[in-house]
């Protein structure tokens, strides 16, 4: 196993893992500000909330009334109180909370709204992004939502995550797709039902901006011009491949697309070891064979729960909300800052060095005693469940 400075061992000499330090980036024009630490992300997005003067828009997929949920919450109102404009959309699978938490916020003169309240042919279709905008000049972006398992630290059994705060001009991009979305709930809420396919006309007709760092989206059954539709085209030529993934299931042409990478190159892939869905592990494991015999190093990490999503290819990188597994890539409203910077990719691979020192090497030797014909019939179970209703299967919970 591969060693690093910053993961200590225990008595025992198993490493023991302690999230980095926050580090900042300056690339292609902008200022990127990472945070794999959990308690510092809470208060990177506090800072930001009481920081704003003019405006607040936010989206999240799943926000909590515990702890954490109600310190962002009551500072969004104290943003309100002081006269910004606060805008806060979560979807509805994720609103833990219930509404009746937000109505300080809407009191102090801030909107609230839910994501797809209804039932119909969208409601498997859950938006999943993070985003929390001020001033239409700073974005926090990336992987945590609002509660207390996404800023306590692993020895605490919080997640480990990533989130991103970005000033530039793709903040701009941001602004822009919080108002479609904004719009598309509030013709939802004024009874104007737009369907799936206005969802799915939204996410097919964005630009993300043009230059080295964009805006990707995706959305239900769209193809061209979505985040995995430029990562097909960004890992056709690759020569190098690291990614870390809280669900790991992407679709066959990919799953294909990574192994030749890992023929002509290096690929490196960091799965969870342990997470609050079983069948997260089980159907990453499903396809490690192929993958392994193409020449892919795998890892398994469990020092706590993995939620980061985080990729990077040769000198491309992508952060944001996306798992690669077929809900991701297929289903859910998702978002990806793409950056192509070679700095920067070296100092996210830093990062995965960081994680893969704390993680279990998956071998062949390895998967040979761990993949009985009974607990492949298990994981392939839990493979094919990923599409189904997060209320069944419980998978791609964050």
């Amino acid at each position: 196993m591969a060693t690093d400075p910053a993961s200590a061992s225990s008595e025992s000499g198993a490493p023991v893992y302690r999230d980095p330090e926050p580090f900042r980036v300056s690339a292609a024009g902008h200022d990127f500000t990472f945070y794999p630490h959990g308690r510092d992300r809470l208060k990177a997005l506090i800072e930001l909330i009481e920081g704003a003067r003019a405006s607040l828009k936010l989206f999240y997929y799943l926000f909590d009334s515990d702890a954490s949920g109600q310190q962002v919450r009551d500072a969004l109102v104290a943003a309100a109180k002081r006269g910004v404009a606060v805008s806060l959309i979560v979807d509805d699978f994720g609103n833990d909370a219930g509404s009746a938490f937000f109505a300080p916020l809407v009191k102090a003169g801030g909107t609230f709204a839910v994501f797809s309240p209804r039932w119909g042919t969208r409601y498997l279709v859950r938006n999943h992004q993070k985003m929390a905008i001020a001033d239409d000049t700073r974005v926090m972006t990336g992987g945590a939502n609002v509660s207390d398992h996404y800023f306590a630290t692993p020895a605490e059994n919080g997640w480990c995550d990533l989130a991103v705060v970005i000033e530039g001009p793709v903040v701009a991009q941001f602004v822009r797709w919080f108002g479609l979305l904004g719009a598309w709930v509030a013709n939802e809420a004024d009874g104007r039902a737009l369907q799936l396919k206005a969802l799915r006309d939204i996410v097919k007709q964005w630009e993300g901006g043009e230059g080295p760092v964009q805006l990707l989206v995706g959305g239900p059954l769209v193809r061209r011009g979505h985040w995995a539709w430029m990562l097909r085209r960004d890992l056709v030529s690759a020569r190098r491949f690291d990614a870390v993934s809280a669900y790991f299931s992407p679709p066959r042409s990919f799953r294909g697309q990574i192994a030749r990478v890992a023929r002509r190159g290096k690929v490196r892939l960091i799965t969870p070891g342990k997470s609050d869905i079983g069948a997260a592990i089980d159907m990453a494991r499903l396809l490690y064979r192929k993958l392994l015999a193409a020449g892919a190093r795998i890892f398994e990490f469990a020092q706590c729960k993995l939620h980061m999503k985080l990729l990077v290819v040769d000198d491309v990188s992508y952060v944001g909300s996306a798992n690669l597994d077929k809900r991701s890539f297929r289903i859910n409203v998702e978002l990806m800052v793409r950056i192509e910077d070679a700095g920067l990719a070296a100092a996210l691979r830093k990062l995965i060095d960081h994680m893969e020192a704390a993680s279990e090497p998956i071998t062949p030797a390895w998967y040979a005693r761990h993949s009985s014909p009974l607990t492949r019939l298990r994981w392939r179970l839990a493979y094919w469940m990923n599409l189904a209703d997060y209320r069944v299967s419980k998978l791609g919970a964050g």
